[in-house]
This record gives structure tokens, sequence and C-alpha cells, in this order.
């Protein structure tokens, strides 16, 4: 498809083109009047008139923004006529006045033939298949009128005539290349040839105006290469400039004219289908991407290296004319972050159920800066009990009511926060406000052995987490009380930088805390490394607890598990209880503590310290 500027430019050339045809044109009829040529001067004129009334026509019923591809082309074709009829007009001007020597008219049709030709070389520079018959048209029967006067000047002026004609084409041609490589620059991507991002932008602006026109379709695919960057930055970026070539290639000859195809920036690429009635379902598009998706999948070979990638894919009909194209590319970006949440290499249509969860979540992001400044986030504790039922410690937990939103749960807000970097700042208010819990219990004379706070992977590294739980500790606790505190940290943190998830759980037990390693047999259980980050606990996940009186492989785990506690000196906790019947099985293992919804749900600190903190 041509620039969606080009067409506009002719447009444009139209109106001009009928102004400077119909008043030179009055001239001529009246030299006609004048020199007894008024009959074939008025039938000139009037196929100037019929001319350039078509022109008019074809000048108004360009609504580029409205018209389909199909729609355009048939537009331009007839622009390409109305061309070759008014140019061929003026030499039909030229060969009418050519003879009139008597009363000089032929030194007027000699020189308004030269001047058409400057003005088809001026206004059609756009578009070389235009100039180039054009002029050889209008210049041709100079050429050979100079040459039939018979004497030397005649023949002299012939040769000048075409010298004339090839000045005229090459420097049209000359600019029309300048034209072609400004045009494509300003709209392609210089690394893959596809278009770019701003020639998409403008060609969705003029697809949804024209959709809502033509009652058509449409539909866009937004293509994310999974883990590209880690490509970049292991074989270097020359070797991702080639893949990209390549995947640009491949979405390229797949496409082929059925889509327009852009890169967007990065390893972003996107698919925009042509209109379509509504004999294109759902199915129909789904079939497409995933074809699109295999063809992406299939081994490349870039500088002797054997690549291997896949793609996430948001797809999103483009079927409300009320949206406009930002908005379309939106939807289709939400779906492809979507894929990528659900484990990348897969394809995500655009419903209203995704767009309200994603709402969800940035109402939830920008209300969560705001309850973190009036401290909105309230401190919950569930208890741990032995085996007798009686009080060993409780686990700190945050709740989140929020005015617009109601009552969130930390399964919601909590991977929110790790996402943005909020957890950071919400980890630090819970971890001061826990302590300070602890340190007026402490005061009160009430008698807890541990108490567990969360630690998140992202809250672990941040830079001044050390610094900022020494503080915490001088503040609020003296050194024999603190081997009280256990921060619980997940496996996940032992697929980070191992030795440095060492230094600082190091660093932590030097201030006299103790660590649980939390979810316990989930991910990354490794005993070697149970060994060398010298916890103190380890906390067996609710996922073997759900279905233990039905699950001979979980009540195998559990006992594994406490075996191997036992093995290295380390206590266990057991969470998720929630029968009796669970809890009757596993006292047996004689663990230091149990927890869950069977002894007490999470609760307040007032509602904790009247049921369980009683002296």
């Amino acid at each position: 498809m041509k620039q969606q500027k080009y067409y506009t430019f002719f447009q444009q050339q139209i109106r001009l083109l009928v102004w400077l045809s119909l008043i030179p044109g009055l001239v001529y009829l009246y030299f006609g009047y004048l020199f007894g040529l008024f009959f074939s001067a008025s039938v000139w004129y009037l196929s100037m008139v019929s001319i350039s009334i078509y022109g008019i026509h074809l000048e108004r019923g360009f609504i580029q923004k409205k018209m389909d591809h199909d729609a355009l082309s048939r537009w331009y074709r007839q622009v390409v006529l109305f061309m070759y009829l008014i140019f061929g007009t003026w030499m039909a001007a030229f060969l009418l006045y050519s003879t009139e020597t008597e009363h000089h008219l032929h030194y007027i049709a000699i020189f308004t033939q030269l001047g058409a030709s400057v003005v088809a070389s001026t206004l059609l520079v756009s578009d070389r298949k235009m100039f180039v018959p054009i002029l050889v048209v209008l210049m041709a029967p100079l050429s050979i009128y100079f040459g039939l006067i018979d004497t030397w000047y005649g023949y002299v002026l012939s040769l000048f005539s075409l010298i004339f004609l090839g000045v005229l084409l090459y420097a049209s041609n000359n600019t029309y290349k300048l034209l072609e490589t400004s045009y494509y620059n300003a709209q392609h991507d210089v690394l893959t040839g596809l278009h770019n991002r701003r020639y998409f932008i403008e060609y969705m602006e003029s697809l949804v105006e024209r959709l809502a026109v033509t009652k058509k379709r449409a539909y866009i695919l937004l293509i994310d290469l999974d883990h590209f960057k880690t490509i970049n930055d292991s074989l270097g970026h020359d070797v991702g400039d080639l893949l990209l070539q390549e995947v640009a290639r491949r979405i390229g000859l797949f496409c082929r004219q059925a889509h327009v195809v852009a890169r967007l920036g990065g390893d972003e690429f996107v698919v925009v289908s042509r209109d379509f009635d509504t004999g294109v379902s759902i199915s129909d598009i789904e079939v497409f991407a995933e074809k699109l998706l295999l063809k992406l999948k299939e081994p490349y070979r870039i500088d002797h290296h054997h690549l291997y990638i896949n793609a996430s894919i948001g797809v999103s009909k483009v079927d409300d004319t009320k949206m406009d194209g930002q908005s379309f590319l939106k939807e289709a970006d939400i779906a492809m972050y979507e894929a990528k949440a659900l484990g990348r290499d897969g394809i995500i249509l655009f419903n209203r159920a995704l767009a309200n969860r994603v709402e969800r979540k940035l109402l939830i992001e920008q209300n969560l800066h705001l309850a973190l400044k009036e401290k909105r986030i309230e401190i919950y504790f569930q208890p741990q009990v032995d085996g007798d039922q009686h009080l060993v410690g409780c686990e700190v937990l945050s709740r989140w009511k929020d005015p617009e939103l109601g009552l969130i749960c930390p399964h919601e807000f909590i991977p929110i926060a790790e996402n943005t970097g909020m957890i950071i700042e919400l980890g630090e208010y819970v971890l001061e406000e826990s302590l300070k819990t602890f340190r007026a219990w402490l005061d009160q004379g009430y008698d807890i052995r541990q108490f567990s706070i969360n630690i998140s992977v992202r809250q672990l590294f941040y830079t001044d987490f050390l610094k900022k739980v020494d503080g915490l500790m001088e503040k609020y606790l003296e050194k024999e009380e603190r081997h009280k505190i256990v921060f619980e940290i997940t496996e996940s943190v032992l697929a980070e930088d191992i030795g440095k998830v060492i230094k600082i759980l190091s660093a932590l037990k030097a201030l006299g805390i103790s660590l649980s390693m939390d979810d316990f047999g989930t991910g990354y259980s490794s005993l070697n490394y149970l060994r060398r980050l010298n916890v103190d606990e380890l906390k067996i996940d609710k996922s073997f607890i759900d279905h233990f009186n039905e699950s001979t492989a979980d009540q195998v785990m559990v006992t594994t598990i406490v075996s191997i506690a036992q093995n290295f000196g380390l206590k266990v906790v057991i969470e998720g209880i929630e029968t009796k019947a669970q809890f009757d099985l596993l006292a047996y293992y004689g663990c230091f503590a149990y927890q869950g919804f069977y002894f007490s749900k999470p609760l307040s600190q007032k509602s904790f310290e009247k049921t369980y903190l009683i002296l």
C-alpha cells in the first residue's frame, strides 16, 4: 500500500490543475472567436470543462480515512485517467493552434505546450508512471513540429526540445527518487524495512474512521518475542539485530499483502488485517495467529548460532469505532502481557473480563500508594500452636480494606507491589509496625516464643535493607530478644545469586534474627543450599496438607521433610491445617508448631490479644 500522504498529495493537485486549465483555456476560446476558430475552440473548451468537472468530482469524492485499500486503488486509477485526459486536451490545443501562423497563434501554442510540460513535471513528480509518459506525449509533437519546419533552425529547435525533455525527465526523476526515499525513511523501520510506529498510528487512525463508514471489521496482532533480551545479552546486539531481521522477514512473508506489518520498536511487532466483513470469525483469527506463532518458533540459524525463540501474541478486534487506534493497540498490549503472565509462548484474545482485571490492577496500584501514605494497611496475626494447641508464636500478615475497592486480599495486592517496586515501602511499613507491636507485647509481659514476618525476595535484595533492619532492631529490641524474630523467606530466593543470598542471610543472623524457609518442598529445594543458608526452621507448604488425609505421596513428602529437618536440627512449622482430621494425623510428627484456619484465622491486634495473650 502506498504511503497515506501520497493520495492526499494528488487530491491537492486536481483542483490546481482544474484552475490552471479553465482560466488559460478562456484565452484560447477568446482567440478562437477573434480569428475564426470559434467552433473548434468551443468544442475544445467544452471538453476541458467536462474533464475538469470529472476532476472536481474525484477531488470531492476522496475521503482517504474512510476508503479501504480497494477503494483507494480505484480512486487512484481514476486520477491517472483524469491526468492523461487533461494533459491530452492541452496537447489537442497545441495541434489546433500550431498551424495558425497567419495570426501568430502558433507561438502561443508552442509556449503553452512548454508550460504544460513544466506543470506536468512539477505536479506529477511523485508518480513516475504518470510524469514519464505525459511528458513524452507533450514534448514529442513539439519536437516533430520543429522538425517539419524544414530549416536549419527548425532542426536545432527540434534537438533542443528533445534536450529539454531529457532535462525535465532527469529533474523529475531525481526529485521523485528523493521523495520516495524521504517517504520510505519516514514511514519504515531502518533495521527491518517494515513499516514503523508512525506509519502504524496513521494507518490505524484511517482504518478506524473507515470502518465507521463501511461497518466492516479488522484485527490487530501484537507480537513480542520471549526472552529476546537474553539473546542480546549473551550473543551481542549484532546477532540480536540479525534475528530481528529474520523475524521481520518471516512475518512479512507469512502475512503478505493481506495485512499491514510494522515494527513498533525493540522486539515488538504488530500485524493489522485488511478490512473484512462478518465472514471472518474469532476462530479464523486464532488459527491465523497460531500458524504465525508456529512459523516464528521454527529454528533460526544466525551467524553460526542455532537459535530458538518463542513469542507472546495479544489479539484485539477492531470493531468499536468509538475508540481510537491507540486504544486498540492498548487492548492488544494488555492481551499480550496476559499471555506473558500465563507462561509466555501463547496467544490471548482481548476481552472485557481481561480489561476489567487490568483496570482493577491499575486501581490497586494507584490506591496502594495512598494506602501506604495514610497507613491503611492493617497488621493481622495468625497464631502458631504446639501439639497441645498451646500458643507458640504467630505469623504477621497484612490486610487492606480500600474505600473504593473494598477488601483486597494479600494474594492480589502483594504481587502488584512486587512488580511495581512498592513492596520495598510496604515491607518496611509492615516490618516496623510488627516490631512496634511485638515490643508492646514484651513490655506487657506476654510470653511469645517466636514472631514470624514475611520478607520478599525483592525486599531482601534492596540496597538499604540490612541497614534498615539493623536500625529497627536497635530501636525496638534488645539483643537477647531478637532471636524470637523469624524472617520467613520463600524457596524462590534460591533462584537468585546464591552467593549474595548467603551473604545477606548471614548478616541477618549476625543481627540475632532467626530464619525460616517458607513453602519448603514446592520449588528449588536443595539439601546443599539448606546446609549453606543456615536457616533455623522449615515451613511445610499448605499444598502438601490440603489432601494429606487421602494422598500417600503428600504423607511421604511431609515425613521426608520432617526427617530432613530433624537431621539438620531444624524446627518444623506446618501451615494450612483446616480440619481436626488433618491435625490429628499431623500432630503425630511432633513438630515445633502448627498453623491454619482450624486453630484460628488471622486476627487483628486487639482480637489476638484478647484471645491468646490473656495473662
